[in-house]
């Protein structure tokens, strides 16, 4: 079984008492968690506008600091439905943990991207190859940024058996470049825009192009046990999402003030917004499968295996 996180891991020494835990559970409460970030903040949305309450679902929300903790929440029991990446539900999946995806969250589109490679300012970098036998500052090793970085270097012709990695935490990740510890970032809003405006780096490519133009980044997934148990309170919440996602395609000064509140970082007027997807299709989700099978992530897997009907 491929490398998880310790977290995921103790998930699945939680799951043996999950299915019973899912049967017993009634009424339309959902316990849902995110992760304070653009990305998965259509929840926080929703609460504050009041849209759960709208469809009839009395939801208790929980803010948690990592994708990898939402899904041993989600695992073990304590949280209905969370929101995470496709990577990270693909590759949970193939450990044997039984998520399914409920409803989509947050999309990346070429006409927008909010998660971009960078370098320093005034870097002679131009070009994958430029980065053999250079170090890339990245969040996680094998997650969602990392395989569209592999993707585009390799499409660049770049040596990767030459290029070495190193996880930072997005706040510094900039200054790894400008500092000189790294030659390249992967760097995600909103620090993103304060990395361009005031940390003295430059975008080097909008590595996710290398995936797709247009793919589903985030997911809200459940277990099948407790999705099959509770098909209309899943239903609710897919109409609840749809609502929040053409809210927030049109009211970006309004949910810049709601994320701020949670993430207690600004959102500044230049910040590229995630946009929110209305359904999550498997043609949406099969070019993120492909690639991160094609780094050896995971196993090849057919979208479909990951939806919830």
């Amino acid at each position: 079984m491929r490398a998880l996180s310790v977290a995921l891991l103790a998930a699945l020494a939680a799951f043996c008492g999950l299915a019973a835990g899912a049967q017993a559970q009634t009424g339309t409460t959902i316990r849902i968690a995110t992760t304070p970030i653009d990305l998965g903040a259509e929840a926080l949305y929703a609460a504050d506008l009041g849209f759960f309450k709208k469809a009839g679902l009395d939801v208790e929300l929980n803010l948690l600091a990592s994708g990898s903790t939402v899904a041993a929440s989600v695992a073990g029991g304590s949280i209905d439905i969370g929101q995470s990446n496709i990577v990270a539900l693909a590759t949970a999946h193939a450990a044997g943990l039984p998520f399914v995806i409920v409803a989509p969250a947050g999309y990346y589109t070429s006409a927008g991207p909010t998660t971009e490679l960078v370098t320093a300012a005034n870097s002679p970098i131009t070009d994958a190859k430029d980065l053999n036998g250079k170090i890339i500052a990245v969040t996680a090793l094998k997650d969602l940024n990392w395989v569209s970085i592999q993707s585009w270097l390799t499409r660049g012709g770049a040596d990767l058996s030459s290029i070495k990695y190193v996880e930072v935490q997005q706040p510094t990740a900039c200054n790894m470049v400008t500092s000189g510890r790294a030659a390249a970032a992967i760097v995600s809003e909103p620090y993103l825009s304060f990395a361009l405006r005031d940390g003295g780096c430059r975008v080097l490519a909008p590595t996710h192009d290398a995936i797709a133009k247009q793919f589903l980044v985030g997911a809200w997934f459940s277990t099948t046990a407790w999705a099959q148990s509770h098909t209309d309170a899943i239903r609710r919440f897919r109409a609840v999402m749809v609502e929040t996602a053409r809210w927030a395609a049109t009211h970006h000064v309004e949910s810049a003030r709601i994320l701020e509140r949670y993430t207690h970082l600004a959102a500044p007027p230049e910040m590229k917004r995630v946009p929110f997807a209305e359904r999550a299709e498997a043609a949406q989700i099969q070019p993120v499968l492909d690639a991160a099978a094609r780094f050896g992530v995971i196993a090849p897997t057919p979208a479909s295996e990951l939806l919830f009907p």
